[in-house]
């Protein structure tokens, strides 16, 4: 019974909204047949142009939110720094929606929320969030002339714009940080191949060293078997020069003999 008056009531207030039904399909390709509710809401301001808006019933509405549309027209596209409607889709999605309670929540207080958004922030037309929200922003240093509801949809607006303001900075240190990335990577690249030339110059060191310790070894070898050879010399001269002391010696023993027994005769 709440689901049928609820539209009811929203046609009431807002005679401007026409029912239909019609095939929508989710997020996940899935087609159902839907209510929905299409119509132009109008700001307090009557240089704006009106928005026009088409309201889904989801199948499980009223406990699910209704599904919010702007309608895209190419001649007044939304600005994209909007802190409620996307400019590729137009989908809504304002605190109203995202925080929705039945029965609390309704068809009728959700336009009347969006009627107060736009107010502060036409989808239509960019204005700076602080110039255009001065005087209504002081009421929220006194909670008693505001709803919870308007207090957040302003304190969300606000922060979305800040994020929109730090984001040419923040674009800016992620481009800086981009190129300290590079030159780091580029660094640690040279870093490495030094390291791997240097590792490959320890290695041929080391092969040299044990070349060089090959080469000190077989001098070495070589000059012991070089000095043994030359004490063999030596001392086979010395016998030599013994033996022929010897030989001489022999003969003048011979002959002093003979003569002796040469006497005695």
């Amino acid at each position: 019974m709440a689901y049928t008056k609820t539209p009811l009531s929203l046609l009431q207030e807002f005679p401007g909204f026409e029912p239909s039904t019609d095939r929508y399909m989710h997020n996940d390709g899935t087609q159902v047949h839907l209510l929905r509710a299409t119509g132009f809401i109008h700001v307090s301001n009557d240089s704006t142009p009106p928005v026009p808006l088409v309201i889904w019933l989801h199948e499980n509405y009223p406990q699910r939110a209704p599904l919010v549309f702007v309608s895209i027209d190419p001649m007044t596209p939304i600005h994209r720094h909007h802190p409620f409607i996307d400019n590729t889709t137009g989908a809504a999605s304002p605190p109203y929606l995202i925080t929705w309670k039945y029965p609390s929540c309704n068809l009728t207080g959700l336009l009347r929320n969006l009627v107060h958004l736009f107010s502060i922030d036409h989808p239509f037309s960019y204005t700076p969030p602080m110039a255009a929200t001065t005087t209504k922003t002081k009421s929220l240093a006194h909670p008693s002339l505001v709803s919870h509801k308007e207090a957040l949809d302003r304190l969300v607006g606000m922060l979305h714009y800040d994020m929109v303001a730090l984001q040419p900075s923040m674009f800016e240190e992620i481009d800086k940080l981009s190129l300290l990335q590079e030159e780091l990577k580029r660094r640690d690249l040279f870093s490495t191949s030094m390291i791997n030339e240097m590792d490959e110059e320890r290695k041929r060191l080391k092969e040299r060293a044990n070349d060089w310790a090959d080469e000190s070894d077989r001098l070495v070898n070589w000059l012991r078997l070089t000095n043994g050879g030359a004490i063999m010399r030596l001392d086979t001269g010395e016998d030599a020069f013994e033996m022929d002391e010897m030989s001489r010696a022999r003969p003048e023993t011979s002959a002093a003999d003979l003569d002796h027994r040469r006497c005695a005769v």
